[in-house]
């Protein structure tokens, strides 16, 4: 596994966080661009663990999936519109900066 945090951004997560995130040279990738959005959470499930990435959501759904112990490379949620654009792009950057990939393996980070 690589060393560094990879971000995928559910479709709710505005374009701004994505720019944000790689103007600091974060690696990302969003549901639209991957060509998602019309498909189930299942699909965007196979995805995650496919290319191992932490996923960032807004939709409570993904943590009842982690609760039912459904396993993934780790899940940042934040109730919508609880959160400004700066601060979204803070914790995620803070987040990509001291922890691994390994350590979110199976967790959820809360913004």
């Amino acid at each position: 596994m690589a060393n560094e945090i990879r971000f995928h951004l559910d479709e709710h997560i505005g374009h701004a966080i994505v720019r944000g995130l790689r103007q600091r040279g974060i690696d990302v990738t969003t549901t639209p661009e991957t060509g998602l959005r019309t498909l189930d959470d299942d699909a965007q499930m196979t995805y995650l663990r496919q290319e191992k990435r932490l996923f960032v959501t807004n939709d409570a759904g993904f943590l009842v999936r982690h609760a039912q112990g459904e396993s993934h490379f780790g899940i940042a949620y934040y109730p919508p519109n609880s959160r400004s654009i700066g601060e979204v792009v803070t914790f995620l950057t803070l987040a990509y900066e001291i922890l691994t990939p390994e350590e979110m393996v199976n967790q959820v980070i809360y913004l």
